[in-house]
């Protein structure tokens, strides 16, 4: 039956449509006011409005180019460090020197850039949303037009598994149903209708309108263009990602900080230094030299290279955990996270109906166990499964087997389901009963049909049995209630009936009811439905939340991380939803979008920090919200997979398109895919984010105390070692202490990057998104350990340098072979220290001395290489070291030695503080979850 605009309606007689209304107005007003004949657009005509509308496409930016992905990695302060480190070094005429840090400069940048190039070019290679082509009328003729040069008021027919191209005002619909998840949110498609729609209809509640991009599942139907490119909700959508902004990560704006501060104080330092030494006699060239060794040996050269390679660890780590990374720093960004605003359908929930309940009015109401497609799960009531199948359920589950157009197959990657979801819940569930969906239609052949129309809200099939023809029908309970006059197996009891609807629906489940007639015509009829029914009883299902989700969720906010649901789905099923996964407790309500477009600011403020779902709500109010959260200071992760959830994507700290069911706008918006659209994979992201900043925490609290201690064995040979002549007496030379700065710092710092996680990980709160890279413990334990680098370090350069002397050495050679012992015992102190780094708290007794082979092969690496640097004459000749016996080696292991039970006892009293500060967090997460179930 096909529905259409009728001429004789009173609303037809509105004289003009409003553009940007067209819901709200009848089909005709409409027509009439686009000037668009039923039978299309003329050639002509169509030409002439292409030229005053323009193409219907929606504008794409660009994604990054080359240059601007090359230029992504070098605009950081660390690396403008380098480069002037570079700088320095080639301007001391230290060829070797500056070509070493330029090196390492290009393989950080190399290593950035192969990552998001990578990531650019597979989400360059996704389909286009838009259709490509449209069946529409020209001259009064069907015909297949590219959908780029449709215009207003052009008709557009549209049958099941097109994409709809514009937006348009439906006429004519026959059966028809729109998939609309990835605009509105809508987790079942949408039956729609011809009529006018109320003044406050919001997007998903306007049936009489297609809306471009959107995919049409059944049936047909003719629409004319109201709106093309820009113009549509998709480019409405469109402009609000422009406007979105882009925000800074908390680690970039970190490293920033810090590039900014380190670069001044080395630059501060180095000119005072370069004063004292020409107040202390020093010639104006040496006292330059003193300055650049110092700016040299306090600029960690290796660190931007650690901090890349980190990430891009952490990167494949994450994939391994099905999330792809977009941008580098991404990674730890999710670690961060104080606030996840997380869409529902597919993500939360599996994104498939699955009948949970069954009533019948002999038996009363059964459970059903299992969620998804898969045919599994038992059939129980209170408790224990039934005797067999009862023939009340086998009648109510028998009905919706065959009143039912869709299909269960089983692929390889797992069941699905061709047709409508809710159709699909009924095959399943009667599997779960051993019902076969292929021997029960051959038994029962179908001989006709009524198929479901909005306006009737039912839905009837004719079978042939072996006492005669059967008509099953399943519609609105209400609507099938009023037409029965009998149940199965007991009285009817329409109140009873309903009662069970309305405790059903409270549960946030769509409820149909089932019934049968016999007939003896061979064709149905609607009026044979009229009446003279008996009721056979009701099935509910829902998208079910994941299993894995609920943990999931329960893991984030014991983290600290208050998790908030925003979908476009409706408010009794995102409370049902919230409930199940204990995001909505007794007192807290379902916040509509039509609320928060009502909502000032500060209301809007409040009920953005205090409420968790948000049902109903538009693109823009997504926006809002995820605005809202930041100015308050949060880090905001968002999650969605449709256009409407893309500009809330851009906007966020950290956005997570879905991998699987995400369209190819939300991905390219995002920073994060999920390759399983599953949210319990954005708490091991989460989980995996504080790893990679904790490992980060461990090669800075590495890293720094180097760069210290070496800055202050020049400052004190500077302020206080004798002058010799006209040459400054210094522990180490600049080619030296890049030799330490870039081979063994990194060398010893990148296995940090393999450590396993920290105990309690997802037990402590987020990290304050304002915390400085150079906190309070990073600053006291490179203090620390560089006050015991230099001492030891100076020490034993002065004992060694004299000592050769007192044997009646040269000069020359002495101060070489002091200074290669300063630096055997500084790499010395790196490799002891490294042990203790292996952990914040812990030590490494405590977290396994194996559990990182990595660190043993870092330490045989450097041990290796620095047997060269000793023993090899054309290593000494570069680096100016000097071969060294045994003795010297034994003194700088015992004299490193020394860090390790320092190292250990403040670890101790950090470990108390911890575990103090834990016990709070614990406490107070306790009371408020309390405080809510009360």
């Amino acid at each position: 039956m096909t529905t259409t605009i009728d001429a004789s309606e009173p609303e037809q007689q509105v004289a003009e449509a409003r553009p940007g209304a067209w819901h709200e107005q009848p089909a005709e007003t409409v027509l009439e006011a686009l000037e668009a004949p039923r039978h299309g657009l003329g050639s002509d005509e169509a030409r002439r409005r292409l030229e005053l509308h323009g193409p219907n496409v929606l504008p794409r930016a660009k994604g990054p180019g080359v240059a601007a992905l090359l230029w992504r990695q070098i605009n950081n302060p660390l690396i403008y460090v380098l480069l002037a480190s570079a700088l320095l070094a080639l301007l001391m005429g230290k060829l070797v020197d500056g070509l070493v840090v330029l090196g390492v400069v290009v393989l950080n940048t190399l290593i950035g850039f192969f990552q998001e190039y990578r990531a650019s070019r597979a989400i360059a290679a996704l389909v286009e949303f838009v259709p490509e082509t449209a069946t529409a009328l020209r001259d009064g003729h069907r015909a297949d037009l590219p959908a780029r040069d449709l215009v207003p008021g052009d008709v557009v027919l549209l049958q099941s598994g097109d994409k709809v191209p514009a937006d348009l005002r439906l006429f004519a619909v026959r059966h028809l149903q729109i998939e609309e998840a990835a605009l509105t949110g809508e987790s079942v498609p949408v039956t729609k209708e011809t009529g006018v729609m109320g003044a406050g209809a919001g997007l998903g509640d306007r049936r009489n309108l297609a809306f471009s991009g959107t995919m049409i599942t059944y049936g047909t139907g003719t629409g004319v263009v109201v709106a093309t490119g820009q113009g549509t909700e998709l480019g409405r959508i469109s402009t609000l990602l422009e406007e979105a902004t882009e925000v800074e990560t908390p680690l970039t704006r970190q490293i920033a900080t810090f590039g900014k501060v380190l670069t001044l104080g080395i630059s501060l330092v180095a000119l005072l230094l370069m004063g004292v030494g020409l107040w202390r006699g020093y010639p104006l060239v040496d006292a330059v030299l003193a300055a650049i060794t110092l700016a040299v040996a306090a600029i960690p050269e290796g660190l931007p290279a650690i901090i890349t390679i980190a990430l891009a660890i952490g990167v494949q780590r994450m994939a391994r955990r099905n999330a792809v990374i977009r941008h580098l720093p991404a990674v730890e960004t999710l670690g961060s996270t104080t606030v996840i605003c997380t869409d529902k359908t597919g993500t939360l929930t599996r994104g498939e109906m699955t009948v949970q309940a069954l009533w019948t009015p002999a038996a009363g109401a059964y459970e059903v166990e299992g969620v998804g497609y898969a045919p599994e799960g038992a059939l129980r009531q209170k408790g224990a499964a039934p005797y067999g199948l009862p023939d009340d359920l086998d009648a109510l589950l028998t009905a919706g087997l065959l009143c039912n157009d869709a299909a269960l197959e089983q692929a390889e990657s797992g069941w699905r389901v061709n047709g409508d979801p809710t159709e699909g819940a009924l095959l399943v569930v009667a599997r779960k009963a051993g019902l076969c969906d292929e021997a029960t239609p051959v038994a029962w052949p179908r001989q006709d049909a009524v198929p479901f129309e909005s306006h009737r809200q039912f839905m009837a099939t004719l079978h042939a049995g072996e006492e005669g023809r059967v008509a099953f029908v399943k519609g609105a309970p209400e609507v099938i209630a009023r037409r029965c006059v009998r149940a199965e197996g007991a009285p009817l009891d329409e109140a009873e009936v309903l009662a069970e609807v309305e405790r059903l629906a409270g549960e946030g489940m769509r409820v149909l009811a089932f019934a049968r007639i016999d007939i003896a015509d061979s064709e149905l009829s609607e009026e044979a439905m009229e009446g003279g029914l008996t009721l056979l009883g009701l099935q509910g299902m829902i998208d079910p939340p994941r299993p894995e989700a609920m943990e999931a969720v329960r893991l984030c906010r014991r983290a600290g991380i208050h998790v908030k649901m925003i979908t476009g789905d409706h408010q009794a099923t995102a409370g049902a939803i919230g409930r199940q996964l204990g995001l909505l407790h007794r007192e807290d309500t379902v916040v509509t979008g039509a609320q928060i477009e009502a909502m000032d600011e500060a209301t809007l403020a409040e009920t953005a920090r205090t409420r968790t779902i948000f049902a109903r709500v538009a693109p823009e109010h997504k926006l809002r919200l995820v605005r809202c959260l930041q100015r308050q200071g949060q880090v905001v992760a968002m999650t969605g997979d449709g256009v409407n959830d893309a500009p809330a994507l851009k906007q966020a700290d950290i956005g997570v398109a879905m991998g699987q069911s995400g369209t190819a706008v939300s991905k390219e918006a995002a920073d994060i895919v999920l390759a399983d659209d599953n949210f319990a994979s954005i708490a091991a992201a989460v989980e995996e984010g504080r790893r990679v900043y904790d490992n980060l925490l461990k090669s800075l609290a590495f890293v720094l105390p180097t760069n210290m201690g070496e800055a202050l064995i020049i400052l004190l040979a500077v302020l206080f070692f004798p002058i010799f002549g006209n040459d400054p007496l210094l522990p180490m030379e600049p080619v030296q202490i890049l030799w330490i700065n870039l081979v063994a710092t990194v060398a010893l710092a990148l296995p940090l990057a393999f450590e396993a996680m920290e105990p309690n990980v997802m037990r402590r709160p987020p990290r304050e998104p304002a915390e400085p890279l150079l906190s309070r413990f990073v600053l006291t334990r490179t203090i620390l350990v560089a006050l015991l680098m230099t001492a030891g370090g100076i020490g034993l350069f002065l004992y060694e340098y004299h000592s050769m002397l007192g044997q009646g050495v040269a000069a020359l050679p002495a101060l070489r072979y002091a200074q290669t012992t300063a630096v055997t015992t500084v790499i010395l102190f790196q490799i002891f220290y490294l042990l203790n780094c292996r952990s914040l708290r812990d030590s490494a007794l405590e977290i396994g001395l194996w559990s990182n082979r990595w660190i043993y092969v870092g330490i045989f690496v450097l041990l290796v290489l620095q047997a060269g640097f000793v023993y090899l004459p054309f290593m000494n000749a570069v680096f100016g070291s000097a071969p060294l016996g045994l003795e010297a080696w034994a003194k700088a292991t015992l004299v490193a030695l020394v860090v390790l039970p320092v190292i250990s006892v403040e670890k101790r009293l950090r470990q108390r503080q911890f575990h103090k500060q834990l016990a709070r967090h614990e406490a107070r997460r306790a009371r408020h979850e309390a405080g809510k179930k009360r």
